[in-house]
């Protein structure tokens, strides 16, 4: 089990995490909504429960809660800037098909 992440999305969550003044990283993880079933879930987070699952990638711990993890193993977060819009991109190895917004998808 491992989740990654690009050298971009890296680089922004340690310069929002540097401009914040605190943080452990960031955590991933997953809800039911959205068109297609299940949206991702992004956050900054100080601290982690014992059951979640921690990973390093580039410098950046993520933490993810054991519920999430079915659905985002093998997951590579990464940030892109596309014209005038930016944000983070899910590469999800296990989802089947994902909303024409990209805000959703199922397994």
């Amino acid at each position: 089990m491992a989740i990654s992440m690009s050298q971009a999305a890296a680089d922004h969550v340690n310069r929002y995490l540097s401009n914040r003044g605190q943080g452990l990283g960031v955590r991933l993880g997953v809800r039911t909504t959205g068109c297609s079933g299940m949206a991702y879930v992004l956050e900054f987070v100080d601290d982690a429960a014992d059951e979640d699952a921690l990973f390093e990638s580039r410098g950046v711990t993520v933490v993810i809660d054991p519920k999430s993890m079915v659905y985002l193993d093998g997951t590579e977060l990464d940030y892109v800037k596309e014209g005038l819009n930016e944000g983070f991109q899910f590469n999800n190895p296990n989802a089947k098909n994902e909303c024409g917004c990209g805000e959703s998808f199922n397994v």
